[in-house]
């Protein structure tokens, strides 16, 4: 990140926290995603004006024209952590010169193809990141500490949530 960037980002944020200190109430939300199934196992994602596509590989009975979801929910931890750290980072004037968060997971797929008693999701999953700055290695960490207590998704990763599924068939819900 440049200065010019970190100034920027550091006065939005500052600005953001302020008007959420007057108003607490502007920071509460719902975000609402749909999902579509359209050719085999693809389906198209809409959020406001964004659309993705998602698909599972040949080999799990897919056309590989997209990624998977795993690769989506890999990447959504992986960029939450890193955009969270950039903003604590510019809010506490530390220069970043190089920032990568690596997710893996290990998992057992059998699950999914019907096999019970088999363990279902992930087994481990692993963030690893790098950075580099000029400021002191004490004040990184404690940096990377704070974000990823304030991290949604980290939370998301580590914790239960309150998930409810509703559904309707042919228009009738039980």
């Amino acid at each position: 990140m440049n200065t010019i960037e970190t100034g920027n980002i550091k006065a939005v944020l500052d600005r953001n926290a302020k008007a959420l200190e007057m108003r607490p109430s502007i920071g509460r939300m719902t975000a609402s995603t749909r999902v579509a199934l359209t050719d085999g196992l693809a389906c198209e994602v809409e959020e406001g004006a964004w659309k993705l596509r998602v698909d599972m590989s040949p080999k799990s009975g897919g056309e590989g024209t997209a990624p998977n979801p795993g690769i989506y929910g890999r990447a959504s931890l992986g960029s939450c952590l890193a955009i969270g750290y950039a903003m604590l980072a510019a809010r506490r004037e530390i220069p970043i010169d190089a920032l990568e968060v690596s997710v893996e997971t290990d998992m057992d797929a059998a699950y999914e193809y019907g096999m019970k008693g088999r363990n279902r999701g992930y087994e481990q999953v692993r963030c690893s990141v790098r950075i580099e700055s000029s400021a002191p290695e004490a004040d990184v960490r404690r940096m990377i500490d704070d974000a990823n207590e304030a991290s949604s998704f980290l939370n998301v990763w580590q914790q239960a949530q309150d998930l409810r599924l509703d559904v309707r068939v042919n228009g009738i819900g039980r």
